[in-house]
């Protein structure tokens, strides 16, 4: 079966990549850990962003948040308590990876662990309007 690509309008040149990593996440996304995106208005400052993940039975200590070219990555993993005798275990303690593309220009601020909840700030600068134009060029 071949795939028809979402972006393949002819009006739309160039966004190979930008299929590719649509791709990437649509693979990876397997609804765990549950997360907000919210845009975050603060006066006089560019658009922010916060991912807030539930996390919620994870310590400082076994997340991570890294920025790995255009993508945020936010892994968790606990070690196993092979202490502890269960006679019902219906919390989850599995390890997890999600991904999120960022955009050019994209800025994490930082994160913040509080009452099981990971956030994570972006900030998203005002793009620059670049007007350029073009000689055309005749046969004379």
């Amino acid at each position: 079966m071949s795939r028809i690509p979402s972006l393949s309008s002819p009006f739309l040149l160039g966004f190979d990549e930008v299929e590719r990593a649509l791709d990437r996440v649509m693979k990876g996304s397997d609804g765990y850990p549950p997360y907000n995106v919210e845009r975050v208005a603060l006066s006089g400052e560019p658009d922010r962003l916060r991912i807030t993940l539930a996390v919620a039975g994870f310590t400082r200590e076994q997340l991570e948040v890294i920025v790995e070219e255009k993508q945020l990555v936010i892994r968790g993993r606990q070690a196993d308590e092979t202490e502890r005798v269960y006679l019902h275990r219906g919390i989850a303690a599995r390890q997890f990876q999600r991904t999120f593309v960022l955009a050019d220009g994209m800025r994490v601020l930082g994160a913040d662990l509080k009452n099981g909840l990971l956030s994570i700030d972006l900030a998203r600068p005002e793009p620059e309007r670049v007007i350029r134009r073009i000689t055309i060029a005749t046969d004379e």
